[in-house]
Formats: structure tokens, sequence, C-alpha cells
């Protein structure tokens, strides 16, 4: 299992670089975790599509 906190040697603030990569990995992570899910729970995901379309549908600018 990952570490949470990754141990820095010399503890110095992290980079937008490195930020926007770890970002990067996560958001990945997210997406194959709801493809997994969407395959796995077919019904559950159709609804959830279903919901988010009326939520677009209603949505005024």
């Amino acid at each position: 299992m990952p570490e949470t906190q990754p141990s820095r040697e010399n503890d110095a603030p992290e980079t937008a670089a490195q930020r926007r990569a770890r970002r990067a990995q996560f958001l990945r992570d997210l997406m194959e975790a709801r493809a997994l899910r969407d395959r796995v729970q077919p019904r559950r995901a159709r609804a959830a599509r279903m919901r988010q379309q009326m939520r677009m549908r209603t949505f005024r600018w």
C-alpha cells in the first residue's frame, strides 16, 4: 500500500511541476477506478449517467 505522504530527504516544498505530476497521476487513477466501477456495476453507472444528464438539462447558465 503506498504511503499517504512521500518522505522527502530535504523537506523542501514541492515544486509546481511535482504537484502537477502528482495531481495528473491522481486523476488518472480516479478515472481508472470510475471506469472499473462502471464495468462492474452497469445498472448503477447507467442511473448515475441519467442523473448527471438531468442535472445538465436543468442547469441554467
